[in-house]
């Protein structure tokens, strides 16, 4: 009798370049999209675990794949895809192959959603006893010019349901109600969205990466760099135009024994309150006391190799997709395909 050679893990990813920008679109409009060296460390880390990737495409051809009855037979599915167009697009996949019985390693439609709508992942979180900054969701410029947020200015403005920092940049901090109006209406014309204005936090910014499950643990806290004037990071200025000399980072933190067991636990406290899977990505940012607040949870992390998992690839002196594969395998564990 033949031995099985491994699982049939279908690919489902948004690459870079693959989308005709549309009229109207921001300039951050593909910013979630993957590279392909990212494809190819997923099949990398698939292969390492002894099992064979198959590339299905965006979630558009998934569909049409589903709809002419020519899905391969899979074994399971890894998707990565961002989607384009609404607080949905994370879910097009995931509940594709959920139509089309097919197990998925990662968080599922719901929590995908639920976590790109910022506003709601903030009334979970916050529920979960997840600390948040103040803010609300303003839908017109003529709720900017009454709104109030405890605390006052300054405030940070940025789109209700997006991710990668997309339409954040170096306006996004306002200093008074003239900025806040104008912050406001770009976000509503150029995203199409609401606005979600929170108190700004003006201390140092981290990320955790959780994955695993029963239970999940939180990996190395990453402390990411800041532009010193804004107190924007420099992640989310990268995209645009830069001053003369070029963006200055610092990273004023410092990653005490208590801080990162407090940045670890409240990451694991969102991650559950998503009922996220497998891995995410958890930013925080400290406020003028110290406090770590949640900024957002990302259950569709890059894993590109100059991400958060490269990073702690290094650090732990592995292969980013020796990493990923560690990563995948308790995946399919989870859903009893080890």
């Amino acid at each position: 009798m033949l031995a099985r050679m491994g699982l049939r893990v279908g690919l489902v990813y948004d690459l870079l370049g693959s989308r005709a920008r549309g009229a109207g679109d921001p300039p951050d409009a593909d910013a979630e999209y993957e590279p392909e060296e990212t494809i190819e460390t997923l099949e990398a880390a698939l292969r390492r675990l002894g099992h064979q990737p198959l590339r299905l495409g965006n979630p558009h051809a998934l569909l049409a794949a589903l709809g002419k009855g020519e899905l391969p037979a899979l074994d399971a599915a890894l998707n990565v895809a961002e989607g384009y167009g609404s607080r949905n697009r994370e879910a097009f996949a995931p509940v594709l192959l959920e139509l089309a019985g097919v197990p998925a390693l990662g968080s599922d439609a719901l929590s995908l959603s639920l976590s790109l709508d910022k506003a709601w992942t903030r009334t979970l979180v916050a529920g979960a006893g997840v600390p948040v900054a103040a803010g609300a969701v303003v839908a017109s410029e003529a709720e900017a010019e009454t709104v109030e947020i405890p605390g006052g200015f300054p405030l940070f403005v940025k789109p209700r349901w997006e991710g990668t920092a997309k339409g954040i940049g170096p306006t996004s901090r306002v200093a008074d109600r003239p900025a806040l109006v104008r912050e406001v209406a770009r976000i509503l014309r150029d995203y199409r969205q609401p606005a979600l204005v929170e108190r700004f936090l003006p201390g140092p910014e981290y990320t955790v990466t959780v994955v695993g499950h029963a239970p999940a643990r939180a990996l190395a806290v990453l402390q990411r760099a800041l532009e010193p004037e804004t107190g924007i990071g420099v992640h989310a200025l990268a995209r645009h135009p830069e001053p003369e000399g070029g963006w200055r980072a610092v990273a004023p933190g410092v990653l005490t024994a208590e801080l990162e067991r407090r940045l670890a636990e409240r990451s694991l406290r969102a991650f559950a309150a998503l009922d996220c899977r497998d891995f995410a990505r958890v930013d925080f940012k400290l406020d003028a006391n110290g406090e770590p607040c949640f900024l957002e949870i990302n259950p569709l992390p890059t894993f590109a190799p100059g991400g958060s998992f490269g990073i702690l690839a290094e650090l732990l002196e592995k292969p980013l997709d020796a990493l990923l594969a560690d990563v995948f395998g308790q995946a399919l564990s989870r859903l009893g395909l080890a």
